[in-house]
């Protein structure tokens, strides 16, 4: 695949993209998890996110991890074109700091896994997560994903009505935690290789 996800393969910055909606009206959707730990990865590493020259999302740029050489560039990036148009702002990011995709990670609400479960994987489908399916067709199959499990629509809730509402009150208690931990992940991930964070924090 050319470039390495080991701690080794410390060369070039990574691109990490949080999905979700802009708006406040959809800032604490299930939907939109992967901007707050995006929020909260920007807060650790001392940056604020701004609109990103022509690209339709917004950035921080940063480095994460320990001082020195084992530090590692990144790209934080929410993309402002809404969930299903995701690929086309995240692969001019993508061209423009000359990211290759497998130094690329999303970050993403889950249906098929518990709520506040993780899994971490490189590469494979997009289960019918709309932001995946745009960024797929943008630029390939091949990045990291940070999946955040939402769990299943209680009932007969429509998929599109669950993902599209806030966390409830119960999910609210813990939702900090599950956040700041998913943010480890991310972390863990680009600074100690994929094997490494699996080993970790799936579950």
């Amino acid at each position: 695949m050319g470039v390495t996800t080991d701690a080794a393969g410390a060369a070039g910055p990574w691109l990490i993209v949080g999905l979700g909606n802009p708006g406040p009206g959809y800032a604490m959707n299930r939907h939109n998890v992967g901007f707050m730990v995006a929020d909260l990865l920007a807060e650790r590493i001392g940056g604020r996110f701004k609109r990103a020259g022509k690209a339709q999302a917004q950035v921080v740029e940063g480095r994460t991890g320990p001082p020195g050489p084992a530090g590692r560039r990144v790209i934080l990036a929410k993309p402002m074109s809404y969930m299903n148009l995701s690929g086309g702002p995240v692969n001019a990011l993508r061209d423009f700091y000359k990211v290759p995709v497998e130094r690329v990670v999303a970050i993403h609400d889950e249906l098929d896994i518990d709520y506040g479960t993780l899994r971490l994987k490189l590469g494979g489908g997009d289960n019918g997560h709309n932001g995946l399916k745009s960024l797929t067709a943008a630029f390939g199959r091949d990045y990291h994903r940070v999946r955040f499990g939402i769990g299943r629509p209680p009932g007969r809730m429509q998929v599109a009505d669950f993902v599209l509402k806030d966390f409830s009150p119960a999910e609210r208690k813990e939702l900090d935690y599950f956040v700041d931990r998913a943010a480890d992940a991310v972390e863990c991930l680009v600074t100690e290789g994929l094997e490494r964070a699996q080993g970790t924090y799936n579950s």
